[in-house]
């Protein structure tokens, strides 16, 4: 669509190389393929979303939503100082209801992720798949060598900048405020990416996307979301954050490989029984995520919660350092991002300490 038959081949041929880049390790040509042919036709998918507004045949409910989230993703570059680009200003139906499906792995003693590593984004806590038995497969293979493996759909994911990331049919099952916010927390990986630093990257996005989606409410004249299902997420990440602790702990005891793992089947159960008391209690019996905690748990499935809520407290802290201003957050940000894995660790753990002290007071 928006390149001559010869340009689309060398579309094709940069797709190649960004999305083995982007995406994962290339250790196979079936795999280097396979991101490819996803990559390739989600570019070769979008429209402007200017022609879906123009199209009478376009759904109305889908062109008011398109029309919104350009408002929000003008809102973004004005506001929020994030990139100013063509990124989200296109649309794309995939016909599918995840963008891919992302692997997540673990030892079976350990939070760490086994890790995929390529030149430009660095190494990253999982494997992506544009089909979903692809990533079962490799699921699978995974669980047979002993670790810890889970699954994720995901419904968008960013470039980075290297091409225009459009606003995908995968995230319209979404509400506004979830559809907004994700465009924020996708243009926040756009500003700033720091290559092998999973944790970093997704929760600095998250800390974007949250403070994002408040002021973008606040400037739409709508009250703060701090409604029923907002506080439910939170309490919710929070019993996951605290099995994680739990289990780290464990993992660090060097208990015999049979006592720790009864000790970890112990503080899933117990993650299952906190969840039940909450829901039972506080929530009057709400069900919404029964199916999660009701499915196998392992070290996998509880990965992507560190990843992406680990340091928001760090990054909440950083930004009332530097007085609630987004050029002075985001310059902040690249002065932790330019210091060592361990000199950003212990800076965002400083960060962490300082936001929970202010709490406390």
């Amino acid at each position: 669509m928006f390149a001559s038959p010869q340009g689309s081949k060398s579309l094709l041929l940069t797709a190649l190389a960004l999305a083995c880049a982007l995406l994962s390790g290339c250790s196979t040509v079936s795999y280097y393929s396979q991101l490819a042919r996803g990559e390739y036709q989600l570019l070769d998918a979008r429209r402007p979303i200017a022609e879906v507004l123009a199209d009478p045949k376009a759904d109305p409910a889908l062109k008011q939503r398109l029309q919104l989230a350009q408002t929000a993703r003008a809102f973004a570059s004005d506001t929020l100082k994030l990139p100013r680009n063509g990124s989200y200003t296109l649309y794309a139906d995939l016909g599918r209801s995840s963008a891919m499906w992302n692997v997540f792995a673990t030892p079976e003693f350990s939070l760490a992720a086994v890790t995929h590593c390529f030149p430009i984004a660095g190494c990253v806590a999982y494997r992506g798949y544009y089909s979903r038995e692809a990533a079962q497969a490799e699921a699978l293979r995974l669980k047979a060598t002993g670790d810890d493996t889970a699954i994720g759909g995901v419904p968008a994911y960013s470039t980075l900048g290297w091409f225009d990331d459009p606003i995908l049919n995968t995230m319209m099952g979404w509400n506004d405020d979830r559809l907004h916010s994700s465009i924020f927390h996708e243009l926040a990986h756009q500003q700033l990416y720091v290559k092998g630093d999973t944790a970093f990257n997704e929760s600095f996005a998250t800390f974007v996307e949250q403070e994002g989606l408040r002021q973008w409410r606040t400037a739409r004249g709508l009250p703060p979301q701090a409604g029923v299902a907002d506080a439910r997420e939170q309490q919710f990440t929070r019993l996951i954050l605290a099995v994680r602790e739990r289990l780290a702990k464990l993992y660090a005891s060097g208990l015999p490989v049979a006592d720790m793992r009864a000790a970890k089947q112990a503080e899933i159960a117990r993650l299952r029984a906190d969840y039940r008391a909450l829901r039972d209690t506080q929530w009057q019996g709400y069900s919404g995520y029964d199916a999660w905690v009701n499915a196998d748990i392992n070290n996998a499935r509880l990965l992507p919660f560190g990843l992406y809520h680990g340091w928001v407290p760090a990054f909440t802290a950083l930004y009332s350092q530097q007085h609630k201003d987004w050029a002075g957050f985001f310059a902040a940000a690249k002065v932790l991002a330019r210091k060592t894995p361990t000199q950003r660790q212990q800076a965002l753990e400083q960060l962490s300490k300082s936001g929970e002290a202010r709490v406390q007071t």
